[in-house]
């Protein structure tokens, strides 16, 4: 069971990622509309002691994307482990999110045994 971050600025998708993982055993301790919001939840999180075992992070979002907020985040807590999940499959983009720090891709549309081992994977480190 891991405490799940989940970051997308359509509701429907983050409403999409909680019926999938919750019947799994996981639970959402927060959610954010864009990168910005991300950043800020995933450092009250860390401060308070309760900080997400994973975040699945859109890329395309307003105020700040999905790449920025991950370097953010990673310069905050380099053991973050965060998931990007996105439509756009560009392989640049794949690229430039793995070298930033991301632990695993998934592209939209979200399939749940995807989503459920990319979870798994990243807990396991």
């Amino acid at each position: 069971m891991a405490k799940v971050m989940l970051v997308d600025d359509l509701t429907f998708t983050r409403l999409m990622q909680k019926d999938i993982l919750e019947p799994a055993g996981h639970e959402i301790i927060a959610q954010a509309q864009n990168g910005v919001q991300a950043v800020e939840k995933y450092k009250e999180l860390m401060e308070a002691g309760n900080k997400p075992d994973v975040v699945i992070m859109d890329i395309t979002m307003p105020e700040m994307n999905g790449l920025e907020a991950t370097k953010k985040i990673l310069e905050m807590d380099p053991d973050a482990k965060i998931i990007i999940c996105s439509a756009m499959g560009q392989q640049k983009i794949i690229i430039e999110a793995i070298e930033i720090g991301v632990k695993d891709f998934i592209v939209k549309p979200i399939k749940e045994e995807r989503l459920l081992s990319a979870i798994d994977k990243a807990l396991r480190g």
